[in-house]
């Protein structure tokens, strides 16, 4: 699926980028290569990115940028791309630079989604493209200007397959994981960030599709880890005291950095360290390199690959194709368009017979 899309992600930027001399492939009313075509090429390559990341030291937007960045050298435009630390009031002030610097678009995952408008305002008052990813604005800040788009992924369906991993899992080990014999699930639930839509709708559905599978489910506990491996870690300690690890029959966590924290927490205890009567099944999201890893040597028993490879090629095939004067399509950017404002890259569900499928 990744290698599919990405060759038709850079199928289409050759399209867009055709050099003079090179005749464009047929349409209804081909027309011929020449001064306009060089004129689209060079426009291209004079468009400059200015993009800004809510941290940097996330696993998973560490991949995207990184693949923006490459995708950025691909095509031979320039890319900018700041760290806004986890603060709004810098990425205001991070926009406002990139704006005076004279950049031709913006890219922005925004710090809060709720703060999305005043940067849309930004952006409108001095007619740049933005391009807001993984973290979603509000449908009424999308539709306030006509040069704002959003790549990202569908949140409920991580956490659909997400509880759907761990359903299997006990359905196929219901005698050894219903640990008090109750017929309930006992879980943990450690979630990213208060407000984040990812983070809300992959708490709900996980849950939903665990009751789906006829599972009856009690949770044990549920606290926010911020998206942070080692505050997912110090909570897991802190959970383990209060309830005890032998009531614990499942964890699930909105992304693999908490995963790999809980992990950690589990493994002190000496558990999920290959023993199989001291195994305590954790899901995350993202199929990160070292939940991939942790999948290998199998303490971590699943997880949602969210596509950070496509994220980024997507990303900056739009910011680029606009700041260009290029019309936002699947065929200039590689990508199918909802509504003409959305690319919605899907998520995939891995588990322990395709992972290294990933690697």
């Amino acid at each position: 699926m990744k290698k599919k899309l990405f060759a038709f992600s850079m199928a289409a930027i050759m399209v867009a980028g055709m050099t003079a001399g090179c005749s464009k492939p047929a349409t209804d009313t081909q027309e011929p290569a020449g001064e306009e075509t060089g004129t689209e090429s060079e426009a291209l390559g004079d468009v400059s990115v200015g993009v800004c990341i809510y941290k940097f030291d996330d696993t998973f937007m560490t991949g995207v940028r990184n693949n923006m960045q490459a995708q950025a050298d691909a095509m031979g435009i320039s890319l900018e791309v700041v760290d806004s630390q986890n603060k709004q009031p810098t990425q205001n002030e991070q926009v406002d630079t990139f704006i005076t610097k004279g950049v031709t678009a913006l890219a922005v995952n925004p710090v809060d989604r709720t703060a999305a408008g005043p940067l849309v305002e930004k952006a409108s008052a001095a007619g740049l493209p933005i391009v807001f990813f993984n973290r979603e604005p509000e449908a009424d800040v999308m539709q306030s200007y006509d040069k704002v788009w959003y790549v990202g992924a569908k949140a409920e369906e991580s956490g659909t397959m997400s509880g759907e991993i761990i359903a299997d899992y006990w359905n196929a080990h219901k005698d050894t994981m219903d640990k008090n014999g109750d017929g309930k699930l006992q879980y943990i639930m450690i979630t990213g960030e208060p407000g984040h839509q990812d983070a809300t709708l992959r708490t709900e559905y996980s849950v939903k599709a665990l009751q789906d599978a006829g599972i009856e489910v009690e949770k044990l506990a549920e606290d926010t880890a911020m998206w942070d491996k080692v505050k997912a870690t110090d909570l897991m300690k802190a959970f383990i005291s209060s309830h005890g690890i032998d009531s614990i029959e499942a964890i699930l966590c909105n992304n693999d950095d908490m995963a790999l924290g809980a992990i950690e927490a589990l493994k002190s205890e000496g558990y999920n360290t290959g023993d199989p009567a001291k195994y305590i099944p954790v899901v995350g999201v993202d199929a990160t390199a070292p939940a991939l890893e942790a999948m290998a040597n199998g303490s971590l028993l699943g997880t949602v690959l969210n596509d950070a490879e496509n994220q980024g090629i997507a990303t900056t095939n739009i910011a680029a194709q606009a700041a260009a004067g290029n019309e936002i399509t699947e065929e200039t950017i590689g990508y199918e368009i909802t509504d003409g404002k959305y690319v919605w890259v899907p998520y995939v569900k891995v588990t322990a017979d395709n992972y290294a499928d990933f690697q």
